[in-house]
């Protein structure tokens, strides 16, 4: 009996250090304390925009990548995180109280909530920004941008609220922002200038790092399947050493 414990003892060993790799390979799956979040834009006020925004968020620090498509061409277009209301994008069907029906921003407030964070190319990112005209992107545009945040939009992107919106609609198709109409936001525009053109709800995402060049869908990446892997070979090896070790005091036991 003596004998057969010596001769387990290596094996056991192995299991043991075998089950700390299993665990470490757990930890290492959880990754860096952060939240990664997607939201797919699609088009508001049949502007034919669409989109895709990927945002990582650790501690006060957020960063934004958003690409854009099918927006007015050399065009400015305010962009924003909205926070409040359902944190929801607004029914792109529901009757506004633009010209013949159109969706103003304060129409879709209750859906969306209000500006929480002005995406900007430079300079601030609050509120205050929310209509720094020269300072949004104009046309489609590929966005990147890394900033600080207080500790209440922190939080509210933590537990995936908010929405992603895009403004900015020529719903009259002549190249430009005029029209009668002027803006809810300001009198001083034209509503087209401000009128939402794409919203995307922000949702949680598997992403480990945000994609790079163009605009992708989904996660791209494989680090969740090597980590899987590594844990299920982890498990293959844990399985065959227990097996080893009953083998073998099966044999010393017959002898």
């Amino acid at each position: 009996m003596r004998t057969t414990t010596k001769r387990m003892l290596p094996l056991l060993a192995a299991t043991a250090m075998l089950g700390t790799f299993g665990m470490s390979g757990a930890a290492m799956a959880e990754g860096p304390d952060s939240t990664s979040l997607e939201a797919n834009l699609t088009q508001l006020n049949d502007s034919g925009a669409s989109g895709t925004a990927w945002v990582t968020v650790e501690g006060n620090e957020v960063t934004v990548k958003l690409d854009s498509t099918g927006m007015l061409a050399e065009a400015p277009h305010a962009q924003h995180i909205h926070i409040g209301g359902k944190n929801q994008c607004p029914d792109p069907n529901m009757e506004g109280t633009g010209a013949d029906g159109a969706i103003r921003t304060t129409d879709a407030a209750g859906d969306y909530g209000g500006v929480k964070v002005s995406l900007t190319k430079d300079g601030d990112t609050s509120p205050d920004s929310a209509l720094a005209v020269e300072r949004f992107p104009t046309g489609d545009a590929t966005y990147e941008r890394s900033f600080e945040v207080s500790d209440e939009i922190a939080e509210n992107l933590r537990n995936g609220d908010g929405s992603v919106v895009l403004h900015g609609v020529d719903h009259n198709g002549n190249g430009t922002y005029d029209g009668e109409q002027m803006s809810d936001l300001d009198e001083s525009l034209p509503s087209e200038a401000t009128d939402p053109a794409a919203c995307g709800e922000l949702e949680m995402s598997q992403m480990d790092a945000m994609p790079e060049g163009g605009a992708e869908t989904g996660d791209g990446t494989t680090a969740g399947i090597e980590n899987s892997g590594a844990m299920l070979a982890g498990g293959g090896l844990l399985t065959a050493a227990a097996a080893g070790a009953f083998a073998l005091r099966r044999r010393q036991t017959q002898k």
